[in-house]
């Protein structure tokens, strides 16, 4: 079985697949401070605790926007899974064209959206990943990764406009009943969740009119759930879309020694 991780500014998602079907999923805390045991410790007894054997897993890969624990990570899957880890890198195979001006800059995880979108959506696609940072990208005719945009995530805004003011609240983050909120609590869930509903709205339309033509939608992260109704752009969600962007990734890689 195949070991994917997805390692981001917040969490750690993480996948065991057999083939192409997920076995489990997984999702931990993304924290600097870990030791390599600290996370060996925690990732197998996630296994066990459903079951399963860590020995089981013949492969791993990984996708990190943390570069600063890719070190620790390596050493927990050497010293844990016996496993050393692929990571997505310039230079593998991912049976997509990347059509970026400098491809170093490109982000693993969108990356393997990219790849998991055109195999599971085809082309023109648009996919939006909810995360730390909001980001969109498109992939055109015949797999080509044509670009995107990168804007600041939900929560991350929620934070900065919490911090950054004297008097407002910390509020959670929901969909309001009316736009016109009448208390400061549902004047931020308002400008906060109606603010985004029209950002993605408006850069999908946008995108949209670069390409010339209709493009599927597909979204993925935490917000997407919460934002897809509203907005009535997105087609599909896919909470696992990077996850099996990586895995499709190791396949294409698995004979590379």
């Amino acid at each position: 079985m195949i070991f994917t991780l997805d390692i981001g500014n917040t969490n750690i998602k993480t996948a065991l697949f057999n083939g192409p079907d997920m076995v489990k999923y997984w999702r931990v805390s993304t924290n600097k401070m870990n030791t390599s045991d600290e996370y060996g410790i925690l990732l197998t007894s996630l296994f066990r605790n459903e079951g399963m054997d860590p020995a089981q897993v013949e492969g791993i890969i990984i996708s990190s926007v943390v570069p600063t624990i890719n070190f620790t990570i390596e050493h927990m899957c050497q010293n844990y899974f016996h496993q050393t880890p692929m990571f997505v890198v310039p230079g593998v195979k991912t049976g997509i064209n990347i059509k970026y001006e400098n491809p170093r800059e490109l982000g693993s995880d969108r990356i393997a959206n990219a790849v998991a979108a055109y195999e599971e959506y085809g082309a023109p696609c648009i996919f939006i990943d909810f995360g730390t940072a909001t980001t969109f990208g498109v992939v055109g005719e015949g797999g080509v990764f044509l670009g995107g945009c990168i804007c600041p995530g939900v929560k991350l805004s929620s934070e900065a406009l919490v911090n950054g003011t004297a008097k407002l609240p910390r509020f959670e983050l929901t969909r309001p009943e009316h736009v016109i909120g009448r208390t400061t609590l549902t004047n931020l869930q308002s400008g906060m969740y109606y603010g985004y509903v029209g950002l993605v709205r408006n850069i999908v339309r946008k995108i949209k009119q670069e390409l010339g033509r209709e493009a599927l939608v597909v979204a993925t992260g935490g917000m997407a759930v919460m934002l897809a109704e509203e907005s009535k752009v997105i087609d599909k969600l896919d909470g696992l879309l990077t996850l099996k962007g990586l895995r499709l990734i190791y396949e294409r890689n698995r004979d590379i020694a």
